[in-house]
């Protein structure tokens, strides 16, 4: 019987193990850090954000700032989180539909022209909004959709990222199971439903917080198309916001982490699909 010794990790090893692990750490503090602060000067009182030099952390923590945004009815706080909370949850379900339907298509069938469609799509991500952004206007004017949050929505109908994502994922599925499916009389879209779909659960969540943060966050399409300010999403709130009280920080900052904590809620909850989706794509 013979046991086997195992080798002690040379010095060298250590040394870059724990030169990696300094690394992480002091960007996991880079990152963190002027989110930290903006969360404790949100917490200040007036007096202590007046102070000279200031302090890191407050003294007498208040959510005085919150309360004021909350409770303001000059501020339309509900009207326009209602407004980008429809905006960004019509469009991720939009664009996860059409983006995973068109992914299977040109994934699984063969049909002339196909090639050439496809390289039509992609073109979109080589194209910066910039160059866009006029035509996409005149285009919402004739259709009568200046001041209306369809005109955020619409654009979601095509989504050239999602599409080639989808369309890489799906090629990866073994096409013996859409065979014996319709072997067993399934339709084209019963495959897609039933088969495809359930499969697809780490790469849907993947691009539905990357949409839900991208239409969240999108400030110049929203500030060309929307006249109203009871159509304002949140970053056209915030920017008013800031406008209005410039010389008050505690009252900003205080409304830039109520705009985070959805954000920050919807990646919570999907961040098991989302490490499951890097995951498997690492040992594809």
């Amino acid at each position: 019987m013979t046991t086997e010794t195992r080798k002690k990790p040379s010095i060298g090893f250590m040394l870059g193990k724990s030169g990696a692990y300094a690394v992480l750490i002091l960007g996991l503090v880079a990152t963190l850090l002027p989110f930290f602060y903006i969360i404790v000067t949100s917490l200040k009182t007036d007096a202590e954000l007046r102070q000279t030099p200031p302090d890191f952390f407050s003294k007498e923590p208040t959510l005085k700032h919150y309360i004021t945004i909350l409770t303001d009815e000059k501020i339309p706080l509900a009207r326009n989180l209602f407004n980008s909370i429809f905006v960004s949850v019509s469009r991720v379900f939009i664009t996860l539909f059409t983006s995973s339907f068109a992914g299977y298509i040109f994934a699984k069938y063969h049909f002339k022209g196909k090639n050439l469609a496809f390289g039509v799509i992609l073109i979109q991500i080589m194209i910066p909004f910039q160059v866009v952004m006029i035509p996409n206007y005149l285009l919402v004017v004739k259709l009568g959709l200046i001041d209306s949050l369809w005109a955020l929505i619409i654009p979601a109908f095509v989504d050239a990222y999602g599409i080639f994502m989808m369309k890489q994922f799906i090629e990866s599925m073994p096409a013996e199971l859409m065979d014996a499916a319709r072997i067993d009389g399934a339709t084209e879209f019963g495959i897609y439903s039933k088969i495809i779909l359930p499969q697809m659960g780490p790469v849907l969540a993947s691009l539905g917080i990357f949409t839900f943060m991208a239409t969240w966050n999108d400030y110049l399409w929203p500030l060309i198309v929307l006249t109203s300010p009871e159509k304002r999403t949140i970053p056209l709130l915030v920017v008013w916001f800031q406008t209005q009280h410039v010389s008050n920080q505690g009252l900003v900052l205080a409304a830039s982490i109520l705009t985070l904590l959805p954000i920050f809620l919807v990646y919570i909850f999907l961040q098991r699909w989302i490490v499951d989706q890097a995951t498997s794509s690492a040992f594809k």
